[in-house]
């Protein structure tokens, strides 16, 4: 069996790598580090980004442990018991409304009873969906989950459009992408296998986003555009603070506060009851937003 010290570290050093990629893609933003310490046990480090590509952004590492919060231990099925966490969070906010909002997280569960499994996904959130990015952004995720198995793409798919869904919208979040949690031996791989994913899928993330943010900037918008993107946001903050499980299970085991909420836009709008105008762009894009999608289909 793995030593959690020895996932821990090897985020960190996903976390580095990143990051630098990151900067390159940004072109001129730098990130930003915060060193922090969990009272009950552990801690983190935060990093952060404001650059003229990304207006804000996050890139987040923590390794925690102590005894875990009876209500979350009943809300997860387990007795009470102590817990291990670690793992890699990212939310990325660009400046042009024709880029495309884009979450990753990676991650990895112990508790004292002997019990492991690993969680994470990555999903993009056009403010306009174009497509061919979405193909793009599909292609990549279903390639690596083809690496390690035939049936991770379709079920992590599935997964995602069900998970990043505003229930009291009726609209997914954004084109989904791919979702997992409790992963564990029974997928028929190993600890090892099922980590060797994980950092695949962390893997990933960076160059399939600096190729959708260079494909953006051939995009021309103006203030229309910003204003739809203003709104888009305002769903964004909606799903995290309404539905993400990950925000609830922070806040509830006493995480710190400024990297849990580090997934909130700069700035976001909300307009009583607009309608999209017929036939707009705005509209085809609220038209996509719904379960089930096929991107990877010929036609697309």
């Amino acid at each position: 069996m793995l030593k959690k010290e020895q996932i821990a570290d090897r985020f960190r050093t996903l976390q580095d790598d990143i990051c630098r990629r990151l900067e390159i893609a940004d072109g001129s933003g730098k990130f930003l580090e915060d060193n922090w310490i969990r009272p009950e046990g552990g801690g983190g480090r935060s990093r952060v980004i404001e650059g003229a590509v990304i207006e804000k952004g996050g890139v987040m590492f923590s390794a925690v442990h102590g005894p875990l919060p009876e209500p979350v231990a009943k809300n997860m099925q387990l007795p009470p018991t102590d817990f291990f966490a670690t793992g890699v969070s990212i939310v990325l906010h660009p400046h042009s409304p024709m880029a495309p909002i884009i979450h990753m997280n990676v991650r990895y569960f112990e508790t004292g009873t002997g019990r492991w499994w690993f969680g994470g996904g990555i999903d993009l959130t056009p403010h306009y969906v174009v497509p061919d990015d979405a193909r793009f952004f599909h292609e990549q995720l279903k390639n690596t989950c083809d690496r390690f198995h035939p049936d991770f793409y379709s079920d992590f798919k599935r997964q995602a459009d069900d998970y990043f869904f505003l229930r009291h919208r009726q609209e997914t979040r954004g084109i989904g992408g791919i979702f997992y949690d409790y992963l564990d031996e029974k997928c028929g791989l190993s600890q090892e296998k099922l980590f060797e994913f994980a950092i695949a899928v962390g893997e990933t993330f960076a160059p399939t986003y600096a190729e959708l943010l260079l494909r953006a900037q051939r995009r021309p918008w103006g203030e229309r555009e910003k204003r739809w993107q203003m709104l888009r946001r305002g769903r964004y903050v909606e799903f995290n603070l309404v539905w993400d499980r990950g925000t609830k299970f922070g806040l509830e085991t006493n995480g710190r506060v400024e990297s849990i909420l580090m997934s909130m836009p700069p700035t976001a709008q909300w307009v009583y009851n607009f309608q999209p105008e017929a036939g707009s762009p705005e509209a085809e894009t609220q038209a996509w937003l719904r379960k089930g999608v096929d991107w990877l289909a010929p036609e697309r």
